[in-house]
């Protein structure tokens, strides 16, 4: 077969693009570093001409790599960091300021006197989610109230606002010349401003956080047809959106109620599918938009969102400085045998499930002058182990149907460490498919299901395959202990950020 599905890519430290063919296996891919911008502490930016740009240059590396060309690609799936907030202009495409990040805190304010004046239930009942600065609606908030002219221009509807995914979109099929503003139901379902009933903007919602509609872009099915693309994959279809954690579901075909998977990126994302009535939560996590079919009614999901995991790694590795490459991480933490009695608790921007404490900050404890970089670094490994079981016990305790397997994917399930730790904590197997990443692949299902390149949902479970299987090795008791001094730990981190802290 000479035909090829494009996936793009935008996660929050980088942009790929991955071009797959029809058994879902890689032929080329490119890929490029995003700039992460720190104004103050606590905030969070990318520069989106900087994601557009990247974007066409991976695409290109990507067709170069597998030796095709525009012609080769039927469809063009997108999926992208979810919350990420742009508002830019509609004439010029000119962003009005940098793209304010899903771990971006700045918006505490915001979200503290909508709680304060409205009833936070009624707005979790609506959208499924907590009032939180995780959520895009405070950062669209926010730059409406900051930037001069901002709010009066999007009253006279000269502006646009987007997720990442909606920002490509519009660039993909001809910007300022056409540009298709959309975003599909499972990225709506992130912005604190969608109904999850009615899969629409919800003008109470609208009135709680003071955004003009005729900002926002239209929603419409995760599969289907989105628009057009112009200039370099002229005359391609871009036929499937979905946010990162829901193409990754989407890409491990949990496809049904009752099938899950947690994905280790920049954070960790468990999303249990649990069909087509959402079901809300008692125990701390999100009900989001799980992905859906156009004809067809949305399938929900549970999900248990954790802010930290891989850029803890990242941060060990750019601002501690204790080793050149993220990937030597493992054998730095497996030249010890235990994490020498420390815990991290890696609360950058909070902590979000199952505790959403956005006054949390990150705390190491229990060091003595026996602690090494070693037992950091396995440390910081262990926390993404913990945090996910913390997790996976919430979505227990909703469902009340414990998972039996858990399905991994992301760059850091090539950790074997990491993976055997997480079996031991979880106390089930977990387990890795033959492809990894299946973000992007989850992308390209969705846009070669909607254009006929697969015919079903059951073919595509025919090219899901196991990799790696890790079985429970540890004693229960000992990581019963582990998961106590965990929980300690967490303790120390919650509401550190009081009256007495910076400003900033």
């Amino acid at each position: 077969m000479t035909d090829y599905v494009l996936a793009i890519d935008n996660g929050t430290t980088s942009t790929r693009a991955i071009v797959f063919d029809h058994l879902g296996n890689k032929v080329g891919v490119g890929q490029k570093e995003t700039t992460q911008i720190f104004p103050n502490a606590g905030w969070v930016e990318h520069d989106p001409e900087e994601i557009w740009s990247n974007t066409r240059d991976v695409m290109a590396l990507a067709l170069t790599q597998a030796g095709l060309s525009a012609a080769n690609i039927v469809a063009v799936g997108i999926t992208n960091q979810r919350e990420t907030t742009v508002v830019w202009d509609r004439e010029t495409g000119k962003p009005l300021y940098n793209a304010i990040v899903w771990q971006d805190t700045r918006t505490s304010d915001i979200v503290s006197n909508v709680a304060q004046h409205h009833d936070v239930t009624r707005i979790t009942a609506l959208t499924g989610l907590p009032v939180s600065t995780y959520f895009a609606a405070s950062k669209l908030r926010w730059i409406l109230d900051n930037i001069p002219d901002a709010r009066a221009r999007a009253r006279s509807g000269s502006l646009l606002f987007g997720t990442i995914d909606t920002w490509l979109l519009w660039n993909l099929t001809g910007g300022p010349h056409g540009g298709v503003h959309a975003t599909d139901v499972t990225n709506a379902s992130r912005t604190l401003l969608m109904n999850l009933e009615t899969l629409d903007w919800d003008d109470e919602l609208l009135a709680v956080f003071d955004i003009p509609r005729n900002l926002l872009p239209v929603i419409r099915p995760s599969s289907g047809l989105f628009g057009v693309c112009v200039g370099d994959l002229e005359g391609v279809p871009v036929s499937g959106i979905l946010g990162d954690q829901h193409a990754a579901t989407f890409g491990q075909c949990a496809f049904e109620p009752g099938e899950a998977k947690n994905t280790y990126g920049t954070g960790n994302f468990l999303m249990l599918n649990t069909g087509i009535r959402p079901t809300v939560s008692q125990n701390g996590l999100i009900t989001t938009v799980a992905y859906q079919v156009s004809g067809e009614p949305a399938h929900y999901a549970l999900e248990g969102s954790i802010a930290v995991t891989g850029s803890l790694i990242q941060w060990l590795r750019d601002n501690l400085q204790l080793f050149s490459s993220a990937s030597d991480v493992e054998p730095l933490a497996a030249s010890v045998s235990d994490n020498g009695g420390i815990a991290i608790v890696p609360a950058f921007s909070g902590l979000f499930a199952p505790h959403w404490d956005s006054n949390a900050r990150g705390v190491i404890v229990g060091l003595t002058r026996y602690v090494t970089k070693a037992h950091i670094a396995r440390a910081a490994l262990e926390s993404v182990a913990f945090q996910t079981a913390e997790v996976l016990a919430a979505m227990n305790a909703d469902t009340g149907v414990p998972l039996t397997e858990l399905k991994v994917d992301g760059g850091m399930v090539v950790n074997n460490l990491l993976m055997q730790f997480q079996s031991d904590i979880v106390r089930v197997p977990v387990v890795r498919p033959r492809i990894i990443e299946t973000t992007a692949l989850g992308a390209a299902f969705a846009a070669g299901l909607a254009v006929g390149y697969w015919s079903s949902r059951d073919e595509l479970r025919k090219l899901w395959q196991e990799d790696s299987r890790w079985i429970p090795q540890m004693q229960v008791a000992e990581s019963e202990r582990l998961m106590r001094v965990w929980s300690k730990a967490v303790s120390k981190s919650a509401g550190w950020v009081d009256d007495d802290s910076p400003s900033t």
